[in-house]
């Protein structure tokens, strides 16, 4: 068995940089008249579709920044902007664990932020996913607060609409379009091996000792929907937390690669994985026969999986055992 060395989008719906002025062209952002003459600079700003469909303004190159969403925080650092606060009460990837050793502060976790802290801090933008949403509304009375998700069933127009507005914000379109860029070059290339080797792929989390199928459309369908490897088992419901499957269901369905999250790890549980996959049903299979079973980066799956640096790495484990 080999271990790779080497996850409802409002925001982006409009982006343009608007005025805060009173009646000032575009042209004339950066600059209003205040009292006699006096020349002040004035921030400019990114106007984005919120969580509940109504329009905010984020300025540009805020300075004091929360979020709520690993992929968002990796994002802003690949692109060499400043993080004010991350949820530190839930479990933090390793990639990112240098945020917890500098001036980062702990806002929570990813379910329950830590009001109190998040006042003091007067940060100038929120970033929120799904696990902190609940919570929009009583931190849009904090701070702007950006709600930036993907949708699994269209993952990559998705995640391209958010990187876009967060290059937006920090004023770094550029340098977004750059790592998209190298990020599609590596599935195009996981794509042509895929289509050379017409090989399928079975994708399962393991938890606790059970293991649960994703398919087409699933949270960790970028494997087929967008790098194409055929699905193993077509029939598995995309929504949920995936089809609980038993020993049996690896043999009957025998498929070529198993990708496998161990997602009991990731949360601070114990690792399952190697038990689940040795198993008599498992060796049975083409995957095991042909030495292409693969435990994923579970931490980069199943915590983040969304940002510039995380999609890098999803990309990269899954084009690593394509090319072995």
């Amino acid at each position: 068995m080999k271990t790779s060395s080497k996850w409802f989008v409002t925001a982006g719906a409009a982006l343009f940089l608007a005025a805060c002025g009173n009646g000032e062209s575009e042209e004339n952002t950066n600059d209003v008249s205040s009292g006699e003459g006096n020349d002040t600079e004035e921030q400019q700003t990114v106007e984005v579709e919120t969580m509940n469909g109504d329009m905010i303004e984020v300025p540009v190159n805020p300075e004091k920044v929360i979020s709520f969403d690993h992929g968002v925080t990796d994002s802003i650092r690949a692109i060499g902007g400043d993080i004010s606060g991350i949820p530190m009460g839930s479990n933090v990837p390793e990639y990112l664990q240098e945020l917890e050793n500098g001036d980062v502060e702990n806002i929570g976790s990813l379910f329950e932020p830590d009001f109190e802290k998040i006042y003091e801090m007067d940060p100038d933008v929120i970033f929120i996913s799904g696990r902190a949403s609940d919570n929009y509304e009583e931190l849009s009375e904090i701070a702007p607060t950006v709600f930036l998700q993907v949708d699994n069933q269209n993952f990559m127009e998705t995640f391209e609409r958010n990187m876009s507005v967060i290059g937006e914000i920090f004023d770094a379109s550029e340098e977004v379009d750059s790592q998209l860029a190298e990020i599609n070059n590596v599935i195009e290339n996981v794509q042509g091996r895929a289509a050379e080797s017409e090989a399928n792929a079975l994708i399962v989390s393991i938890d606790e000792g059970s293991a649960s199928a994703y398919g087409i459309g699933s949270r960790f369908g970028i494997i087929h929907d967008v790098m194409n490897i055929p699905a193993a088992d077509e029939d598995i419901p995309a929504e949920g937390h995936g089809s609980n499957v038993s020993n049996e269901y690896f043999s009957k369905t025998n498929p070529d690669y198993i990708f496998a999250i161990d997602r009991g790890a990731s949360i601070g549980n114990s690792a399952t994985a190697d038990q689940v996959l040795g198993n008599e049903e498992v060796q049975r299979t083409n995957a095991y026969q042909d030495d292409n079973i693969y435990q994923l980066n579970s931490e980069v799956w199943y915590l983040s999986g969304s940002g510039l640096e995380s999609v890098k790495m999803i990309v990269d484990e899954i084009n690593a055992a394509y090319e072995q």
